[in-house]
């Protein structure tokens, strides 16, 4: 079994919440920062390197003002019918 930070699932997943980074028109280092992180931390995000909690899902929601009930679902809608854990 793939790791799981790696799977398809999760590769959706933060390919949905990248984009939609960019559609709020912030840069890595500005959702960094609200919460009081270097860029990297959203770099590793992005990239697959590292995972994102549910606490930390809500408030990068809250940073880029959307709903996160709404993205979570969003993302559940194009998972795969199998998700590799």
């Amino acid at each position: 079994m793939p790791k799981s930070a790696f799977t398809e699932a999760h590769k959706i997943a933060i390919k949905i919440l990248t984009d939609t980074r960019k559609k709020a028109g912030l840069h890595q280092a500005d959702l960094a920062r609200a919460p009081g992180k270097d860029q990297s931390f959203i770099s590793n995000i992005e990239r697959g390197q590292r995972r994102v909690d549910m606490i930390e899902f809500y408030a990068i929601c809250r940073i880029l003002n959307i709903d996160a009930a709404k993205l979570y679902s969003d993302i559940v809608e194009k998972l795969p019918s199998k998700v590799d854990i």
